[in-house]
């Protein structure tokens, strides 16, 4: 599939009476593999082409999609149709085009890598956790994913896209069982670029994990500090992500709804949403309509700036597109969403190295598992999740610790953080330094 098709199809439904018309198409090569035992468990190795054509006509707006390239006329007629039984919408409307950001996203290591190397570096993850310690017992999943796509976007507005990008992950969950007792740890990494990630940093960080928790006790309720590991604080940043989105709050689904310009955090820390991270997951040079990927400050001291706009949204609200148009597949319309959304510090005096974090604490708990985050509620920020950690009293580690609760509401959570760590990682396109955070429910 190549940008002549899409053109070729986008004139189509201008033909058959469309008003307005855009294609995206996207063809994906993709490996996943799993691994256990040291021999391959799951192999897929796919090749996907879709594509789709999103039509306005008399402000209406009509859909369609495929993955055979052959049913262009159908799909073309299929969408300009289907405009016909839609409301009128008066926010309807294509972006017009823009010059596309510049962005680093592409590794032909990833796209020409041999199977039998991918392999080798997933047995890798695992190999790694085994040798860690003789208590890693089990190694739950140890997998990697790689691939390489081509998404081409045009529309009737002049906008006429076309990018190249690559992706690589590796995760494990091991088991760690010592005297009847076990304990599960988790590691993660994923980027454009083959060279950022460490397979064996990945084994050996899951395998550590399970290992620290070996021995946990309960604790007594208390109120107290909570350090959130940088991969916790990326799961409480990603209910965030959807209450900062113009899509939830416009239907009244956000906590952060008629908050603008408010106090919503921490004075000490930025949120930031960018599409120009070298490497990074989110990064493209445009969102998903084609229009082009920025940096945006969107909490300044814990200030509330604004939210993250496709152009639908945008034009509801009378204001420009954030770039933050997402798709889930040529199947579906563009929604919302973040591109890289990250947490960092707002000036040097709250930033701080990781022991410099313990020793701060006189008592409290260093959260490095939680069960239950999907039940956090978005809306109101209400959450209570289980937690699983590090004790730590007058700045050491004294234990580990188990089926502790922590809870509370996520808007007094980011405005209680007093320092950040500097150890921001991203889990996928989310991202987090370890956070220190004052005045936290912890029950046992």
């Amino acid at each position: 599939m190549e940008r002549a098709f899409a053109l070729k199809l986008m004139e189509l439904a201008l033909r058959k009476g469309a008003d307005e018309a855009e294609v995206y198409a996207k063809r994906s090569k993709s490996l996943g593999i799993e691994v256990k035992g040291q021999k391959i468990d799951t192999l897929e190795s796919s090749t996907t082409v879709g594509y789709c054509i999103r039509v306005i006509k008399a402000k209406r707006l009509g859909f369609s999609y495929s993955t055979d390239p052959d049913e262009m006329d159908r799909v073309a007629e299929a969408a300009v149709e289907a405009a016909e039984y839609t409301e009128p919408d008066e926010s309807l409307g294509l972006p017009s085009h823009g010059k596309p950001s510049e962005v680093a996203i592409f590794d032909t290591a990833i796209s020409s890598l041999p199977e039998q190397d991918a392999i080798d570096r997933v047995m890798l993850i695992e190999k790694t956790a085994f040798d860690e310690d003789r208590r890693i017992r089990r190694v739950r999943k140890a997998a990697g994913y790689f691939g390489a796509s081509d998404t081409y976007i045009v529309n009737s507005k002049g906008v006429d896209i076309h990018y190249a990008s690559t992706g690589c992950s590796a995760q494990i969950t091991v088991i760690a069982e010592e005297d009847g007792e076990s304990q599960m740890g988790w590691d993660y990494e994923g980027s454009r670029f083959l060279q950022d990630l460490s397979f064996e940093r990945v084994g050996r960080k899951g395998a550590r994990r399970a290992l620290q928790l070996l021995g946990a006790k309960k604790i007594t309720p208390l109120r107290g500090f909570v350090l959130l590991d940088n991969s916790i604080a990326s799961e409480f940043l990603g209910i965030f992500a959807t209450a900062i989105s113009s899509e939830s709050v416009q239907k009244k689904k956000s906590m952060l709804a008629g908050k603008k310009g408010a106090q919503v955090a921490s004075a000490g820390i930025n949120i930031i949403d960018s599409g120009l991270l070298a490497g990074r997951l989110g990064s493209k040079p445009v969102d998903d309509e084609g229009v082009p990927t920025s940096s945006k400050v969107l909490i300044e001291r814990g200030v509330l700036n604004g939210y993250l706009y496709n152009t639908y949204t945008a034009r509801k609200d009378g204001v420009s597109s954030t770039g933050n148009a997402v798709r889930g597949g040529a199947a579906g319309l563009p929604l919302v969403g973040p591109t890289n959304l990250y947490c960092e510090p707002a000036g040097p005096e709250y930033l701080s190295d990781f022991s410099s974090l313990l020793k701060t604490i006189d008592r409290g708990l260093y959260v490095i598992e939680t069960m239950g985050m999907h039940t956090a509620n978005p809306i109101s920020g209400e959450f209570s999740v289980g937690a699983s950690g590090l004790w730590i009293e007058k700045g050491e580690i004294a234990y580990p610790v188990k089926e502790a609760v922590i809870s509370g509401n996520i808007l007094d959570l980011f405005k209680n953080i007093s320092k950040v760590g500097d150890d921001l990682r991203f889990y996928g396109n989310i991202g987090s330094s370890s956070l220190l955070i004052e005045g936290v429910d912890i029950s046992g």
